[in-house]
């Protein structure tokens, strides 16, 4: 048997204990997971299965991106999308911008690769945002202003991330250029998203088995990321495209049971891939070697918090006199839940070996990675009960 196929089915195993044992304790299983993770690293028959872009990329963040995607539904992002947009936009750019001015002016590292690390950790991350948000049952405006922010966030690091690697390549680049490349790489995700989900309504309207709809939607979520990825546009966009559209126009041609036998199918790939992707994550994070990098790890943390909490507070004030205000409550939960994770570890693993500072960047990406799933996951129910959030039971 192929031994990957084997690794996988003991950590799904493992997985699946840790959430069972999680769920009695009361504990957020992704933290659970991650100590899980972190306790296997230390055992002589540790799992062979490291965490590298690649499979971040084309085995996690597709599926997990599109489930999130299929469940939101217009109207509501009609209504929220101006708040949406600044804080995935604005939000993204003024908390990187923060971030490497920080790091290059208190660790006194190079504007090239404090711009690199700020883009990369910039966006909060969907993959351990919407799993908070499950184990804390949470409803309502905050999780969905959360939970669509870090998809749309994504799109925006993501394609920020490939313009600042272009600058810090040394390729041609100036405002015009800049400009370009932003509009076709939007344009290029949008349209290779849309064609996905357009091929798969067509086809799926041709069929009543469920189990072929199934593999239509698939086949869309990776699809869509792959192809937009291979013509160097953003697969985070494509998918989260691709997965919008199926979620709102798919009733046209996927009937009721069939639409539920497809949201089950996509909720347990989800869980598959956040059980994976946390385990991984705590067996890397106990990999580490932080002993050089101790001071820059605190100073990462640090300076990301209060970069996220300069992206929340003053950018709601915005909306403060308008049908679209945003209470002080629910910023302080805005700005708590902004938690990083597998798309920032992806972009960092996935530097040059040339960059400047990549080892750094790397450890202090993992760094604020962990602060922000365990200190921030753990705490986040205690904050959100203080701000007078309801939670599920």
């Amino acid at each position: 048997m192929n031994p990957r196929i084997e690794t996988v089915g003991i950590l799904l195993l493992i997985a699946a204990v840790v959430a069972m044992v999680a769920r009695r304790l009361r504990v957020p299983y992704s933290i659970g997971l991650l100590f899980a993770g972190i306790a296997l690293a230390f055992l002589p028959f540790s799992p062979n299965l490291e965490l590298t872009k690649e499979l971040v990329f084309t085995a996690f963040l597709p599926p997990l991106i599109f489930e999130a995607a299929i469940q939101i539904r217009w109207r509501d992002l009609r209504k929220e999308l101006p708040v949406v947009l600044t804080f995935a936009t604005g939000g993204v750019l003024l908390s990187a911008a923060l971030t490497t001015v920080g790091m290059h002016y208190i660790l006194h590292w190079s504007w090239t690769a404090a711009l690199i690390f700020g883009t990369l950790i910039a966006a909060t991350d969907p993959v351990a945002v919407i799993a908070m948000f499950k184990d804390a049952k949470v409803r309502g405006r905050t999780r969905f202003l959360v939970e669509a922010e870090s998809l749309f966030n994504d799109a925006t690091a993501a394609i920020a991330f490939v313009i600042v690697l272009a600058i810090a390549s040394r390729e041609s680049v100036n405002a015009f250029t800049v400009t370009k490349a932003l509009f076709f790489i939007v344009v290029g995700s949008v349209l290779c998203g849309a064609v996905a989900a357009g091929v798969v309504l067509l086809l799926a309207g041709a069929t009543d088995d469920h189990l072929i709809e199934i593999t239509f939607t698939t086949v869309a979520a990776f699809g869509s990321f792959l192809v937009a990825e291979h013509f160097h546009f953003s697969g985070v966009l494509a998918t989260l495209t691709s997965g919008l559209i199926l979620g709102n126009v798919g009733h046209l041609t996927i009937s009721a049971d069939n639409r539920r036998a497809v949201e089950e199918f996509w909720e347990y790939i989800a869980f598959v891939a956040n059980s994976l992707i946390f385990l991984l994550i705590g067996m890397r994070l106990a990999n580490q070697n932080y002993r050089f990098a101790l001071f820059p790890a605190l100073i990462g943390i640090a300076v990301t918090i209060l970069a996220r909490a300069a992206s929340i507070y003053p950018l709601s004030l915005i909306f403060s006199r308008s049908s679209l205000r945003i209470s002080l409550r629910h910023q302080h939960i805005l700005f708590w839940a902004g938690l990083r994770g597998a798309l920032a570890l992806g972009l960092a693993l996935g530097l040059p070996a040339n960059v400047m500072n990549r080892d750094a960047i790397v450890t202090v990406a993992f760094a604020v990675v962990a602060f922000s799933i365990i200190v921030q996951g753990m705490t986040i129910k205690p904050v959100m009960r203080r701000c007078g959030e309801q939670l599920g039971h």
